[in-house]
Parts: structure tokens; C-alpha cells; sequence
């Protein structure tokens, strides 16, 4: 028998409706939503359901919302009696993992994600950043392109998804540069992403410090469900050391093509994409075709994940 993983949603992957079905039909999820909105004042769950969309895109809503309706999946999951053997998370996505491995409560995660979505804004004034994905090129080539590029300013590889899809971050001029240079040296696609700052590179640094001193203030135990860190695409379980990680991850690439191959190496073969959208599971097919890969967003494709896992 393989293990299972659970991989949890990043930012990007909200949408105005999200676990509005969930919250209707399971007392579980209805339990996480009521929770979220009773430490926001009551503007999260409206928020997931009913949007506006572009209110639902500020990053300081976007990261509380998509990390309540990541937990409120898993709590269905989990009454469901569906236990991941190791959970992870794209960058804001490893939040909602170190809920789901008890290493942080979740009345304590909603707020902290919500300054670390306020800090990562403000850290980059608007139109100073910004962030493009890069398909078809290899890693050396892309750290070499932003090498080049970064005559123009600072430029860095800021996700590595899955092969062929990475994604750069920095300044604007340099980040154009980049995308030229891409197209140069062939690559299929090389494109600006709409995103408020450039996430997961050294521009955020103001964010990592600010982050750290909340953190100080956020207990975070050691974790029950083994967790893979983005950073270093290696298993975290001290509550310490996943303090550490959490704000170098903010200014750090995210390893996720890593991160997945590690559980891989763990002997995982199935793995569940709790939260919104399909993203992550996209990635993981890129990586490997022969895994078993389902999601879980709402009711139905609870119902579909559970047939598949035997539930």
C-alpha cells in the first residue's frame, strides 16, 4: 500500500462561490467557516461565497479565504476518516498543511495569514514588482536568463513548479527583460503574470522580518502529520525550525517540483489536493504521470475522491 499526501492550495487558486456547498451540507466545514468569521468578524465566509471578486483578489483577504476553505475541506476529509501520511502546501498552501499536521490552530493561522498577505502587499510598493511564468526552459537556463537580466534589477527564480513551468519574480524592467530573453533562448511561453507583488523573492525581505516578529507571538507545536517544507523541500516536524522555515519561505524559492518528488521518495503514490482549484494536481501529473491524483473542493468531488480512496 503507497501512502497518501495531501497538498494544499496557493494563492491564485480562489474564486468567488468557493466552499459555499460544503459549508451547506457538512457541519464540519460549516464549523471552520464559523470559526474564520468569528476572528475576522464575521468577513471571510461571505467573502468565499459571495465575493466580489476583486475584493477576493487582495492578497490580504485572498490568503485568509483560500486557507479557510483548504481546512474546511480537510475537516471534511478527516470526519470522512480520509488521513493524509504526509501533507505540504504551495507557499500560503503550507499554512492550511500545518493546520491539518496540529502543529498550528487554525484561530491562530487565519489572522496570521492575513498580516503575512498585508506584509507581502506593502512590502513592494504597487507597480514597482512583478512576477511572469516561464514554460518550456530548464532550470539552468532560467537562473541564467534572470543572471543576465538582472542588469535591469533584481530578478530571481521564485517557484519551481513542475518541469518546464517556472515561475521569476523582481523588479518590472528586469522581470521584462527575463521574459525577452526567454523567448530568445526558446522557450514556449514567457508571460507576465497579474499578480499585486512579486512574490517569493529577495524584494520581500521587509515581509520575512515582519513576519518574524509575529510569528514570535504564534505558537506552532511540533507537527502530528510529517509536513514538507517548501523551502528546503524536506520534512519539518520541530515547531522551531518550522518558525524559521515559514519566514525564510516568504523571500525563498518554492521548491514544489522538490517537495513532491520527496514524498515520492517517501513511498507516496496518491496524492489529494485539498482546497481550491486543480493547480497543484496539474503539477503533479507534470512531475510523474503514473500517481494517482484527485482534489477535493467541493461536495462533489468529495464524493468523487472518496469512491476513488475507497472512503
Amino acid at each position: 500500500m503507497g501512502k497518501t499526501a495531501f497538498i494544499f492550495s496557493g494563492q491564485g487558486a480562489q474564486y468567488v462561490g468557493m466552499g459555499k456547498d460544503l459549508y451547506e451540507n457538512f457541519s464540519a466545514a460549516r464549523k471552520i467557516f464559523d470559526e474564520a468569521d468569528e476572528v475576522t468578524n464575521g468577513k471571510i465566509s461571505k467573502l468565499c461565497f459571495e465575493g466580489p471578486d476583486e475584493k477576493l483578489r487582495e492578497t490580504v483577504n485572498t490568503q485568509p479565504a483560500i486557507l479557510t476553505h483548504s481546512v474546511a475541506c480537510y475537516s471534511v476529509l478527516k470526519e470522512e476518516g480520509i488521513v493524509p501520511d504526509i501533507v505540504a502546501g504551495l507557499s500560503l498552501g503550507e499554512y492550511s498543511a500545518l493546520v491539518a499536521s496540529e502543529s498550528l490552530e487554525f484561530r491562530e493561522a487565519v489572522p496570521l495569514v492575513q498580516k503575512r498577505g498585508k506584509y507581502m502587499q506593502e512590502a513592494v510598493p504597487i507597480g514597482k514588482g512583478t512576477m511572469a511564468a516561464i514554460l518550456g526552459l530548464d532550470r539552468e537556463q532560467v537562473l541564467e536568463i534572470c543572471k543576465l537580466a538582472s542588469t535591469e534589477g533584481i530578478v530571481e527564480a521564485a517557484n519551481f513548479n513542475c518541469p518546464g513551468q517556472i515561475v521569476i519574480a523582481g523588479e518590472i524592467a528586469a522581470v521584462n527583460k527575463a521574459v525577452d530573453l526567454a523567448k530568445e533562448k526558446g522557450a514556449k511561453r514567457a508571460v507576465l503574470l497579474t499578480v499585486s507583488a512579486p512574490f517569493h523573492c529577495s524584494l520581500l525581505k521587509p515581509a520575512a522580518d515582519n513576519l518574524a516578529k509575529e510569528l514570535e507571538n504564534v505558537v506552532i507545536k511540533d507537527s502530528k502529520i510529517p509536513v514538507i517544507s517548501n523551502v528546503n523541500a524536506d520534512f519539518a516536524r520541530e515547531g522551531k525550525i518550522v518558525k524559521e522555515l515559514l519566514v525564510k519561505q516568504v523571500n525563498s524559492p518554492v521548491l514544489w517540483e522538490d517537495c513532491i518528488k520527496k514524498m515520492v521518495d517517501s513511498g507516496v503514490d496518491t496524492f489529494v489536493e485539498v482546497g481550491p482549484g486543480k493547480v497543484l494536481s496539474s503539477f503533479v501529473k507534470k512531475i510523474d504521470k503514473t500517481l494517482k491524483v484527485t482534489n477535493v473542493e467541493n461536495t462533489q468531488s468529495l464524493y468523487s475522491t472518496l469512491e476513488k480512496l475507497g472512503g
